[in-house]
């Protein structure tokens, strides 16, 4: 019983820091009207939420646990992490504190804060079911992999979309998401990459990417080449798209990538988290394993385009 308690206590602190700072958000008018989550993240009026939530709107309406109500403009958004930035035109509840998606552990204690359903302010707890998920977006014909993507068994419906993913200490260290089936959310975490994201769309309204044109998957690093370079895995292409960047700089399916831009890579977010706007048109050093030997190629991104 005292284990209960406690874990009530902590579900409850979360949900009393928290819901009042996770909006309710109405986009566009009449039948058309759609609805989802947003999250307070600054304390003059930015508000975070899903990319798919907002879709080609401009802007809404937004409305909180106390009665506040307030129209919001799209700052921008960017559909290939399927997050979006909201600015409030008038008073919001002060900013949540975001925390570091990145220190989760499965098993860990998270509440889901959002409008399922369209009822306000309801609110779920679990644990992290997974960690290191995929989560498939595209923009046109442009496709990506959201890497890093937090699975958790906290009930996750239509209208959860954009809500707050919370630890313990009431920290947001997740944007919910997508309801995957039953029993199963995940979110967007909140990190590095997801920081530099906010800041591009703020300055930007829209993020540029850079493009290589390959495919890949995790897989070992032979014991030699570890202990050697210390290195236990790196990201074994198994497409490279003809005529891409990737091509040019004559990557082959089958090469296992070490290293890119001389950082470790171990997997598609080691690419991807480089390839922002300063990396087009950049000659980017590319160390991959190919037949037992080192081989060095330099390749040059293109820009990312719909």
């Amino acid at each position: 019983m005292d284990e209960l308690d406690a874990y009530s206590r902590t579900v409850s602190a979360v949900a009393a820091a928290v819901t009042p700072l996770v909006a309710s958000l109405r986009i566009g008018r009449g039948r058309s009207t759609s609805g989802g989550s947003g999250v307070v993240f600054t304390d003059d009026g930015l508000m975070l939420t899903n990319a798919h939530v907002v879709g080609q709107a401009s802007r809404g309406e937004a409305e909180f646990a106390d009665g506040t109500e307030t129209d919001f403009d799209v700052v921008g958004a960017d559909p290939l992490s399927d997050l979006a930035v909201l600015r409030a035109r008038g008073e919001v509840p002060p900013a949540v504190t975001l925390g570091d998606a990145d220190t989760l552990v499965v098993g860990q204690l998270v509440v889901a804060v959002g409008n399922p359903l369209g009822l306000a302010g309801s609110v779920t707890a679990g644990v992290v079911s997974a960690l290191g998920r995929s989560l498939p977006t595209r923009s046109g014909q442009a496709g990506r992999v959201v890497e890093n993507v937090i699975q958790t068994d906290a009930a996750l419906n239509p209208g959860n979309s954009g809500g707050a993913l919370a630890n313990a200490r009431g920290e947001v260290v997740g944007i919910n998401t997508a309801v995957a089936g039953v029993g199963l959310g995940l979110a967007v975490p909140v990190n590095a990459t997801t920081r530099r994201i906010v800041a591009t769309l703020l300055a930007d309204g829209r993020v540029r990417r850079g493009y290589l044109g390959l495919v890949g998957t995790p897989a070992p690093v032979p014991a030699s080449v570890a202990q050697r370079y210390q290195r236990t895995k790196g990201l074994r292409l198994v497409e490279v798209v003809p005529g891409s960047p990737a091509a040019r700089a004559g990557l082959r399916p089958g090469d296992l990538v070490l290293s890119v831009g001389r950082q470790p890579v171990q997997d598609a977010q080691g690419i991807q988290s480089q390839l922002f706007a300063d990396s087009i048109g950049t000659a980017l050093p590319v160390t991959v394993l190919r037949n037992g030997a080192m081989v060095d190629v330099i390749a040059v991104p293109s820009e990312l385009t719909g």
